[in-house]
């Protein structure tokens, strides 16, 4: 298991593991995990740190079918082991068959989706690291399989660290010097209705969906994982007791090496349930928040980045944040050095160029 372990370190593109996609790297993990905890199938999916919601999914044997249903359960329907709860769990690792005591029957997801499908056991990890979550691990055992056990699932909590570093590396990632990164000028627009079948859509909204379902490879017509968590999570919020800010919304790199935000609403008229979905170009503000939170800045850091990209002098900042400007200077160091530049030219470049 150390050696599995280490070859999953080895991995991280942070650490020189090679010309490898998001994709690629996460295809790479489940046959390191493989290799140590027997299972049938396994989902590996990058997430918005900020919203939780999938920003993309490694999907294997047999999955394609139960994924949708998957999806309706993590975001509509109250069960065991939620993604979002095992984010913020002090364990952020956990099986079915522990949860509910050995009786898989207790989970309607069981029921109605994984037992139908074949699969028995599940066990779900939320990949955390610098504080944040960068993806979920989802791994299957066959149906009338051995349960998951409890030494397997604290191997998956030491590796879940080591996995997450790398996914956090990709939301870093710049593009090669022969990727093209021209997108659509215009911002893309989707209508679907209440099942979340599309309804219409513009050239630019067909480009991004295109470019999902490459992501995620896809058939055609299939609709990508981030639409459709932003698609659930309106629905969810509509049924929510608590008013609150809609946070139907992600950031996501795309191949290309920009960035784009995928945002869901309810649109209002004469057929019921109707959704929109819009693409565009990400705010510089959505990306300094997601890059902010990959290079794991500290809150000063973040603080003291956010003025500096309006052009502070370290005076200013000095004088603005009741500090000498030694300390702003180490900040800085600091900041540059987690975000791998070497002046404030650079770091702004870095933060708002894409």
């Amino acid at each position: 298991m150390n050696e599995a372990m280490k070859s999953i370190q080895q991995l991280d593109p942070a650490r020189g593991g090679g010309a490898m996609d998001s994709q690629q790297y996460r295809e790479a993990v489940i046959a390191k995990l493989r290799s140590v905890i027997p299972f049938a199938a396994a989902c590996c999916t990058t997430v918005d740190p900020h919203t939780l919601l999938t920003t993309g999914a490694v999907t294997e044997q047999g999955l394609a079918a139960v994924h949708a249903a998957l999806f309706e359960y993590e975001y509509l329907h109250e069960d065991y082991m939620k993604y979002e709860h095992l984010a913020k769990a002090e364990l952020p690792v956990a099986c079915l068959s522990g949860v509910t005591g050995g009786s898989l029957e207790k989970s309607e997801r069981y029921r109605k989706v994984l037992q139908p499908a074949g699969f028995g056991d599940e066990l779900r990890a939320a990949l955390m690291a610098g504080g944040a979550c960068w993806g979920f691990l989802t791994l299957f055992r066959p149906l009338d399989s051995p349960p998951f056990q409890a030494q397997e699932c604290a191997w998956i909590a030491s590796a879940a660290p080591l996995i997450a570093a790398g996914l956090r590396s990709y939301a870093t990632s710049l593009p090669g010097k022969d990727t093209d990164s021209e997108g659509p000028a215009d911002n893309g627009i989707m209508v679907l209705n209440e099942r979340l079948i599309a309804l219409s859509a513009n050239k630019a909204a067909n480009y991004w969906l295109e470019q999902m379902r490459k992501g995620e490879r896809l058939d055609a017509g299939v609709l990508p994982g981030p639409v459709r968590a932003v698609c659930l999570r309106v629905v969810a919020e509509e049924s929510a007791s608590e008013a609150a800010p809609s946070n139907a919304k992600i950031c996501l790199q795309t191949g290309e090496g920009a960035y784009l935000t995928v945002t869901a609403s309810r649109l209002d008229g004469p057929e019921e349930g109707v959704l929109a979905v819009s693409f565009v170009n990400a705010r510089s503000s959505d990306v300094f928040r997601l890059l902010a939170e990959a290079f794991a800045l500290t809150a000063r850091e973040k603080q003291l980045a956010e003025m500096l990209l309006l052009g502070l002098s370290t005076k200013e900042l000095a004088e603005s944040l009741h500090i000498s400007a030694y300390t702003v200077q180490d900040h800085l160091k600091s900041i540059f050095a987690k975000a791998g530049v070497f002046s404030r030219r650079e770091l702004i470049s870095r933060l708002l160029s894409r």
